[in-house]
């Protein structure tokens, strides 16, 4: 079951707005700093589920012209945090605990990221949560392939 959250919200109130999801985008980054690096858009969040997108711009470039491996590390984990902050019962937090990624091809257009999630039937104490991240090319194409482990566990009372 989602929680309803700060972010889940805002996001709701946002969206709707003309300019919404882009003054969503940027409160996001204003409360993480490091992921304004990578100027993302958000384009629908819900439990189980985020989508966001970088623009192809010199800042996220390579030395190739391409999109930097780490720029797009960087939206797979907003995608994933995001969502899993939206999907989690209100009795628990979460915290990143690894990354696998795989790099399929070169990004040489903007990207889309979609992170999901199955949800378990119980929220327990503590246990991971492998969050699936594609990162999408504008041809469709899956450029890199990510599994982040979020580590979910009960707040202390």
């Amino acid at each position: 079951m989602a929680r309803s959250n700060a972010i889940l919200s805002l996001w709701q109130r946002c969206s709707r707005l003309p300019a919404g999801r882009w003054l969503f985008s940027r409160l996001v980054c204003f409360k993480a700093p490091y992921f304004g690096s990578i100027s993302p858009r958000f384009e629908r969040l819900e439990a189980g589920r985020c989508e966001l997108r970088i623009a192809k711009r010199r800042k996220v470039l390579n030395h190739i012209g391409t999109v930097h491996a780490i720029a797009m590390c960087n939206m797979a984990e907003l995608a994933a945090g995001t969502m899993t902050d939206v999907t989690i019962p209100a009795t628990h937090r979460w915290i990143p605990k690894g990354m696998q990624v795989d790099y399929l091809k070169k990004a040489e257009t903007g990207l889309r990221a979609i992170a999901t999630v199955t949800q378990p039937p119980v929220w327990g104490d503590g246990q991971d949560l492998p969050v699936n991240v594609d990162v999408i090319d504008a041809a469709g194409q899956v450029v890199v392939r990510a599994t982040i482990t979020m580590w979910v566990s009960a707040k202390k009372r």
